[in-house]
């Protein structure tokens, strides 16, 4: 299974989110053709209501802790409640990277 494909079942599995993106951005970055070291998250979930955004970043954290420590070098996370995600579902376009 991908590296891709596991954060999704992961995130999936853990927040039952009404939205779920896992995007490989890998490409953006001077890695090997077909990397999967550099990922943007998109998350909407009821479980992040009631959480400031450092609350919702640390239990996308804890629950790929294993992916992150084995080859994933970069996260880029977007996490919002279902309201928030119908009001401001807007998430910034990544940067190339400068390296």
């Amino acid at each position: 299974m991908s590296v891709e494909q596991n954060i999704y079942e992961k995130l999936n599995a853990a927040f039952s989110p009404v939205h779920l993106e896992v995007i490989n951005e890998s490409d953006n970055h001077h890695v090997p053709p077909n990397s999967e070291t550099h990922f943007k998250v998109i998350v909407a979930t009821e479980v992040f209501e009631g959480k400031r955004l450092l609350a919702r970043h640390r239990s996308v954290n804890e629950l790929l802790a294993d992916e992150l420590a084995n080859g994933v070098h970069a996260l880029s996370m977007h996490t919002f409640t279902p309201s928030e995600w119908q009001t401001e579902n807007d998430v910034p376009v990544s940067p190339k990277c400068r390296g």
